[in-house]
């Protein structure tokens, strides 16, 4: 009898600490396949749609204006509705724009179903670190690396399934609208996350970051990070078929990229778990980077699959880390939620800038090396950037503790 109870009380231990995590898995998941879906598929779409390479980079573009000014308006807006509310509408919105993508047939459509669908992603996007903050207040950098990984994941399968399913169905449509799957999975598990984990009540206080100015480092820094992310899952397909691969491989390269993001975002957190200065790891995450973009200008074709690979894996840890430094900034995990909010807001705004102008240095020049160089450029300012992140000085730069 007493063995009965010690083994139903693990049960239930273990349930309560690894069920809220799959949730936030399952949520992380739906944030990346509308964007990543249409790389590998673009010369298809393009022939069917006719649009151009500048306009099809609004296909990414817009999805990051979304995540850039939902969590913005969030601290008046988010009053408005509950935290339960917000989640299954932004989760509503991704299905709808992917059950959509199974019948539209114009550019017009296309570019519309990636604004609705960017809105969904904004707004689940921006509530998730504070619930990793509430959840796992103890555990932050591996729940935050299990949440990057998990979002890096649900892209990298997208990019590489994403032909394959085109191909079996003759469907470019069906290739896109097939990951209308994930949001309603994670639909039902977060309608059956655990009983024990309630919502806080909303603060009526409205707290924004718009004059400190360590939040504005913190999100320019955050939006340069993904800047390399985003160029390379609108640009890297169409550059690896210039180089003579198929759509199917293209979308393999970026399911590279995505095993290599994974081992990252679950790495670097975990490795600077034991200390709070996390700046050794940026500077690894952001000097592979820096490796890998010079041998996509010098050796591209040879080593294609090293430099992807060397890309993603810092692209990972970036991600990971730079949300984890933000969060290590305030103790509060709703005023750090607010802060992660700002930071991601204002940082995919500048995220979704460096594509669309990527896409115009690609056009004019005729060669993807300007893209190329203008990264590493970014790289450089990073690095430089990434030795104000002193602990110590956490305290002193924000207004709030």
């Amino acid at each position: 009898m007493s063995t009965d109870h010690i083994s139903t009380t693990t049960r239930q231990s273990l349930l309560t600490l690894y069920w809220p995590m799959v949730v936030i898995a399952a949520l992380a998941m739906t944030l990346r396949p509308l964007l990543t879906s249409t790389g590998p598929l673009l010369e298809e779409i393009r022939l069917t749609t006719g649009i151009s390479l500048q306009a099809a980079s609004l296909l990414v573009v817009l999805p990051m204006l979304c995540m850039g000014i939902f969590p913005l308006l969030l601290p008046w807006i988010g009053r408005r509705l509950s935290e339960n509310a917000w989640i299954t509408s932004g989760l509503f919105a991704i299905a709808s724009a992917s059950l959509w993508r199974l019948w539209l047939g114009s550019s017009a459509a296309l570019i519309a179903s990636a604004l609705i669908g960017g809105t969904g992603i904004a707004i689940v996007q921006s509530m998730a670190p504070s619930i990793v903050k509430r959840w796992y207040a103890q555990r932050v950098p591996l729940a935050m690396g299990i949440y990057s990984a998990a979002l890096m994941a649900g892209g990298g399968i997208a990019a590489t399934l994403s032909p394959v399913v085109a191909q079996h169905y003759d469907s470019w449509q069906s290739g896109l609208s097939i990951w209308l799957l994930l949001p309603v999975i994670a639909l039902l598990l977060w309608w059956l996350r655990p009983k024990e984990i309630l919502e806080s009540k909303t603060s009526k206080q409205s707290v924004n970051f718009f004059s400190n100015r360590r939040a504005w480092l913190l999100a320019s820094y955050f939006g340069l990070a993904n800047a390399g992310y985003a160029c390379m899952i609108a640009f890297l397909p169409t550059y690896a078929r210039g180089l003579g691969f198929s759509a199917e491989s293209s979308g393999e390269l970026i399911g590279i990229m995505t095993v290599f993001q994974v081992i990252g975002a679950l790495g670097a957190p975990v490795f600077s778990s034991n200390r709070l200065d996390r700046r050794p790891w940026l500077f690894f995450a952001v000097g592979i980077q820096v490796v890998g973009f010079v041998g996509l200008m010098l050796l591209p074709a040879s080593l294609l699959i090293l430099w992807v690979a060397m890309i993603g894996c810092g692209l990972g840890a970036c991600f990971s880390l730079t949300l984890t430094v933000a969060l290590d900034h305030l103790s509060s995990p709703k005023l750090a939620g607010t802060l992660t909010a700002f930071v991601q807001g204002i940082g995919f705004i500048i995220t979704a800038i460096i594509p669309y102008f990527a896409g115009f240095l690609r056009e004019w020049s005729g060669s993807f090396q300007a893209v190329w160089l203008m990264l590493l450029i970014t790289l450089v300012i990073m690095l430089i950037v990434t030795m104000k992140f002193a602990p110590e000085s956490y305290a002193k730069t924000m207004n709030y503790s």
